[in-house]
């Protein structure tokens, strides 16, 4: 096996790739990244017990073949290779990586312990890269982080004709986000949970790129665009249905400048020890922004509109709000409350002249508001 390349390309593949192995494993293969050279093409593969990620990249290809070496070396090794072109060779038991006078060698792992790449599902259809990395993004803080609920710490995927929706939830907040997509066939339905920290990764190593081919079965989900093909193992069960809790009877409306309103957040829950609540006190054109006990307080007051009421206190646990107001980048928000202790449905405008509903695919976050301060 021979190949020749350009650093920054080898560096940018081996990254790519690199990104499923796992951290630990008691299978020292599955630490290995499998380059095989061909065609004029190299292909680099890599996969743990829940992902896979192969990628195929221009490469001059003087010996055809295959060679399986420690991804997490080989990556330290593009990185501080000069720039300029790289050759690759496998001599005997290692493989050499030189380039602008620089050289390694390192070791290779066997062939024949590493298993097979998964397949890549029936391809489903496809969505724009960059709106999807966004949607992602936006749902994702809500997603759970407890191992000991697994199906919390995804993100439900479902599918319902040219329609995606995006959503996740850890039992305290549910963030929902709708987003169009191109389906191969007009009957398009699923509804699956992706691991969120995968799904993350996924999204961003695609962002921006055009359209991503998904592709789906029972139980995995693939992606793919421009020789990057990826798969990721679907979790058991799946999140609560979001519709019931979203619809509110009633609610009061308030209305602010979401930047300011984030940092204000940010200021004042720095003295609210231990998740103590933040309250925010909408009266009289503004917010005021409470947190803290008897000697440690903070306080700022805002512009603010409530609608069809005077005055109502709530309060909201300042971490989880600030969560959700870094996940929208409108310039305004807009609060729907149903009353203190009670569900909070955030969502974004352009202005505050909008209608109080949210627009059709709009990003949505639901909060539970807490006990306010005393």
């Amino acid at each position: 096996m021979e190949f020749r390349i350009e650093r920054g390309e080898l560096a940018d593949a081996v990254a790519w790739a690199a990104r499923v192995l796992p951290a630990r494993s008691p299978v020292p293969v599955l630490g290995g990244l499998l380059l095989e050279a061909a065609g004029g093409r190299l292909r680099i593969s890599g996969l743990d017990y829940e992902a896979s990620a192969r990628i195929d990249v221009a490469a001059g290809t003087a010996r055809p073949g295959k060679v399986l070496v420690m991804g997490r070396r080989l990556l330290d090794v593009c990185r501080v290779l000069p720039e300029g072109a790289v050759e690759c060779a496998v001599e005997g038991s290692r493989f050499t990586v030189t380039g602008s006078g620089a050289g390694f060698g390192l070791s290779v792992l066997p062939l024949d312990d590493y298993p097979s790449l998964p397949p890549l599902p029936d391809v489903l259809g496809a969505v724009d890269g960059q709106e999807f990395a966004a949607a992602v993004a936006d749902v994702v803080v809500a997603a759970g982080r407890d191992d000991t609920l697994p199906t919390l710490t995804g993100i439900r995927l479902a599918l319902d004709g040219d329609r995606m929706t995006l959503a996740a939830t850890d039992r305290y907040r549910f963030a929902v986000r709708k987003l169009a997509w191109k389906p191969a066939a007009g009957d398009v339905s699923a509804d699956v949970v992706v691991p969120s920290r995968r799904l993350t990764e996924i999204a961003r190593s695609f962002g921006g790129a055009g359209p991503v081919s998904l592709a789906l079965d029972g139980g995995s989900a693939g992606f793919e665009l421009d020789g990057m093909r990826t798969t990721v193992r679907l979790l058991d069960g799946r999140l609560p249905r979001h519709d019931k809790l979203f619809t509110m009877k009633d609610p009061v409306t308030a209305v602010a400048d979401r930047a300011p309103l984030a940092e204000a957040v940010k200021r004042v829950s720095v003295v609210a020890d231990g998740g103590s609540p933040l309250q925010l006190a909408f009266r009289d054109g503004s917010v005021l922004l409470q947190a803290g006990y008897e000697d440690d307080v903070a306080s700022q007051r805002l512009p603010a509109e409530l609608m069809d009421r005077d005055e109502l206190t709530v309060a909201f646990n300042p971490s989880y709000l600030m969560d959700a107001l870094a996940s929208f980048d409108d310039p305004v928000v807009r609060f729907r409350l149903m009353g203190p202790g009670q569900r909070a449905l955030v969502t974004g405008h352009a202005s505050r002249d909008e209608a109080a509903g949210p627009a059709e695919g709009a990003h949505q976050h639901l909060l539970m508001s807490v006990k306010p301060l005393v």
